[in-house]
């Protein structure tokens, strides 16, 4: 399988490039983007090829991952190669609007293309341990966010501890009630039969999770070790050899709908 990469700006780049260049299977070879220093650096560690815009890389690839740190960037990177019909992960988060979300789901549904986003500590060993105990009566998730980021404000970071918090509660989100504070903003909402609670840190701040089921309350500290983002990757391999998504098309709108709801709550 010959995987293409659109955005290089993301170290996460890395970590796919590292992780697949033994050559013995799915393999990185081409990025877009353009004659850059970073671009060059990319080419060198992974004898890939450069091209210009991210339409060049249809014909030289099975499969893309589109890695805009901004979210705003990834409809338009990501539809030409749905439309191909070719598998498509596209880097956290699936878009910053609602209405950018929606259409890249149509698009996947509409040309049988499979797709999948998702934060990389949704498949990490702390959130499976956390998936593992059952039907959840209470999730409690925390992490740090920047209102100001450049890369679509706190839909850069905040997608982590919602997509956890999500995973960890299924079923449609019934209402979020959102208080900012001086040093978090505090989310509230009911998602299907369970009690959410997310903490977006204003700052610097470890990733934690917890769930309290009938059987009592487990609390985990998030962590990434070097390999944290291979669980995800490995999630998206196997959706482009089989085209079964990992996540269904709901699961990748709901983290969308609840961070609008936060960001214009706020505003």
């Amino acid at each position: 399988m010959r995987i293409g990469i659109i955005g290089t700006e993301n170290s996460h780049v890395d970590h796919i490039i590292d992780h697949l260049k033994d050559g013995t299977g799915p393999r990185v070879v081409a990025i877009s983007g353009g004659a850059s220093e970073r671009n060059e650096s990319l080419r060198l560690k992974g004898s890939l090829q450069v091209v210009d815009a991210p339409e060049d890389l249809l014909g030289l690839v099975d499969a893309v991952v589109v890695a805009d740190r901004h979210g705003d960037l990834h409809r338009a990177h990501a539809v030409p190669f749905l439309r191909a019909g070719l598998p498509v992960f596209v880097d956290k988060p699936l878009a910053c609007t609602v209405e950018d979300a929606s259409a890249l789901v149509a698009e996947s549904l509409a040309h049988n293309a499979p797709m999948t986003s998702s934060s990389a500590l949704r498949w990490i060993p702390d959130t499976e341990v956390l998936a593992a105990q059952g039907p959840a009566r209470r999730v409690v998730t925390s992490g740090p966010v920047d209102p100001s980021s450049p890369y679509g404000g706190i839909f850069f970071y905040g997608i982590h501890p919602v997509d956890v918090a999500l995973r960890l509660a299924p079923g449609p989100i019934r209402s979020v009630d959102v208080t900012r504070l001086a040093d978090r903003i505090a989310v509230k909402a009911e998602v299907g039969s369970t009690e959410v609670e997310i903490d977006l840190v204003l700052g610097e701040a470890p990733f934690t999770g917890s769930v309290t089921t009938s059987s009592g309350t487990v609390e985990r500290e998030l962590v990434l070790d070097a390999h944290y983002f291979v669980p995800g990757l490995e999630a998206f391999l196997d959706m482009a050899l089989t085209g079964k998504p990992p996540i269904s098309h709901d699961d990748l709108l709901r983290p969308v709908h609840l961070l609008s709801a936060v960001t214009k709550a706020i505003a």
